[in-house]
């Protein structure tokens, strides 16, 4: 756990849940977090750290003890979005991450319901911003359809996404709000309809204590709320497939689901009109209420699981944004000092970059001199030493000393901006493979739509009487087998999920082709240590000289080392630790 303290429980009546109230000892604390990011920190780590009214708190980093000084009543408490109590950030238990912001809970039960449906939560916060002026959207499974706004793809009938970087703004997703919430629905009633149908053969004799005849009903019942409601997105998404005469997954998905229930209700409410073959016990007809509303579960399923993984890959974007600070300190002609917020910041004005503070824009230094820690381009742990007219990249880390430097490229142009931008492209494009499955669904909808019709025109002229109702049965039962509860889903979603995943672990793709051609490569070469390693450098070896023991050595050496932030002497410091050196205090 992140923190060792003991809770004081009691009931919040505000959710009926179980919440912890923290009253930590100062003495107790064993690992702790930083106020400012959320971050664990372990306090014997050397790390930078603050007293305010008789408490430490600890911190990652400089540059969130900087903020904190700064303003230190905004890092004090959180408010729990849950049951709105108030928590303590630096010893907060319970801590998420969710669309590049944190958020504190009192208790584990507030955090689980977080997770479970953090857009349920969030609704009171403040309204997402309005998509800027200009955005078009294009469909994530066809790149090539672009609109100046929101809709459905005219090819497969999925909602449009807006183009370009993701804000941070946009709020949750409303397709997968919505979407979750009819899964549910359909789960929850498809659940019961299976045990109705299917129970006979796993030994469950529901049918028999219902009847026959009621146990229709209840089925119609079931299945209505299903078809009827939470399937019209998909009823809707078919249509429009018709209409553009671009036949896809939607376009039997919608015939085979309707035809299964339209069957099903007739069967219900007029079984006299089928012939006696086609009746059971009670003199009821089979029907297919199970299979519209399960293959409506199981469709939902399939869309959700994509609409979460596009979420994950636009949150591994935003993660890459949020290396850039939203500000800049700006230099003004007379030497005043301001800070601005980023899209501000204009090229060739002077800006101030102080210790712990993120590279705000790409330019070159002017006066002073210090270490940048760029491993989020390099991979490498040790920084850099940058002085006069090096070159400085946004979003990298200045260490220990103050810069001032000349922005050169700002806003779409800076080199973090220009990696988003192919990651989110990369998310969007298409693999070979994926034009593949649509040449399949392509020529597979209209093929099943005309085995439909043969088999109902040979039933109609040679089959029993009444041939027409066999013929209805037949062309009903082809429609219902043929309908694809994934067909399209599988590329697109293993390239967005790819992408994403590939982004967050600093590996950046191009495009989807080169994510499809990767499979082949049986050889890989790099450049740098820091792409393979930890990116942290380790203390190995330690030899002595001069009468000096390894373990006196490492302590002097440890001791002296122990109030660096620099890699290299948190590499000693810890190598001394683990090896059981003593660590003084540098006099």
């Amino acid at each position: 756990m992140i923190d060792r303290h003991d809770d004081a429980t009691h009931t919040d009546a505000s959710h009926g849940s179980c919440c912890s109230s923290h009253a930590p000892a100062a003495a107790s604390i064993v690992v702790t977090r930083d106020p400012v990011c959320g971050m664990t920190v372990d306090p014997a780590a050397g790390k930078p750290s603050a007293t305010l009214g008789g408490h430490s708190y600890h911190f990652c980093s400089e540059g969130c003890r900087t903020k904190f000084q700064k303003e230190p009543e905004a890092f004090l408490n959180a408010t729990d979005p849950v049951c709105g109590m108030k928590v303590e950030r630096a010893t907060a238990k319970h801590f998420v991450r969710h669309e590049g912001k944190g958020f504190y809970f009192c208790s584990a039960g507030c955090k689980a319901k977080f997770e479970a449906d953090p857009g349920n939560f969030l609704s009171g916060q403040p309204a997402p911003e309005p998509m800027p002026k200009g955005t078009q959207y294009t469909c994530p499974m066809h790149p090539e359809i672009i609109r100046d706004k929101p809709g459905s793809c005219p090819i497969c009938g999925m909602a449009l996404e807006p183009m370009g970087v993701p804000t941070g703004d946009e709020g949750p997703n409303p397709e997968l709000v919505d979407f979750t919430r009819r899964f549910w629905v359909s789960a929850v009633l498809s659940i019961p309809l299976l045990l109705i149908t299917m129970g006979p053969m796993l030994g469950l004799p529901f049918r028999d204590w219902l009847g026959e005849q009621p146990a229709a009903w209840i089925e119609l019942a079931l299945a209505t709320p299903v078809v009827l409601w939470a399937a019209i997105p998909f009823f809707h998404r078919g249509w429009d497939s018709i209409v553009n005469r671009s036949p896809n997954m939607w376009t039997l998905i919608s015939i085979g689901v309707g035809t299964a229930y339209v069957y099903s209700v007739v069967a219900t409410l007029f079984p006299d009109i089928f012939p006696h073959q086609f009746r059971g016990h009670g003199g009821t007809v089979p029907v297919y209420f199970e299979a519209a509303a399960v293959i409506v579960a199981l469709v939902f399923l399939g869309q959700v699981l994509e609409l979460k993984a596009r979420e994950r890959t636009g949150s591994a974007i935003r993660a890459l944004l949020d290396l850039a600070p939203k500000t800049a300190r700006r230099i003004g002609a007379d030497g005043s000092e301001t800070d601005v917020p980023l899209e501000e910041v204009q090229a060739g004005e002077r800006l101030r970059v102080r210790p712990g503070d993120s590279v705000p824009v790409d330019g070159t230094v002017l006066e002073g001199r210090s270490s940048v820690d760029e491993s989020m381009l390099s991979g490498e742990p040790v920084p850099v030493e940058k002085t006069q007219g090096d070159f400085v990249t946004g979003g990298t880390l200045n260490k220990n000393g103050t810069l001032v430097m000349r922005a050169e490229k700002v806003g779409a142009d800076t080199m973090l901006s220009r990696i988003v931008e192919m990651v989110a492209k990369a998310q969007r494009s298409r693999a070979p493979i994926q034009g593949l499955a649509d040449r399949v669904s392509y020529y597979f909808v209209p093929t099943v739509v005309l085995v439909a019709i043969v088999a109902f025109i040979v039933w109609a002229i040679y089959g029993p009487q009444p041939s027409m109702v066999f013929a209805i049965v037949s062309a009903v039962s082809v429609l219902i087998i043929a309908c694809p509860c994934a067909l399209g889903l599988a590329t697109p979603m293993s390239i967005m999920t790819a992408t994403g995943r590939g982004a967050q672990a600093g590996v950046l793709i191009k495009e989807a082709e080169a994510l499809e051609r990767f499979s082949k490569v049986d050889t890989l070469i790099v450049d740098k240590t820091g792409t393979l390693t930890e990116g942290k450098p380790k203390l190995t070896d330690v030899v002595g000289f001069d009468g000096f023991e390894e373990a006196e050595l490492l302590g002097l050496a440890a001791s002296l080392e122990k109030g660096s932030e620099h890699p290299l002497a948190e590499a000693i410091v810890d190598g001394a630790r683990e090896r059981g050196a003593t660590v003084e205090d540098a006099a």
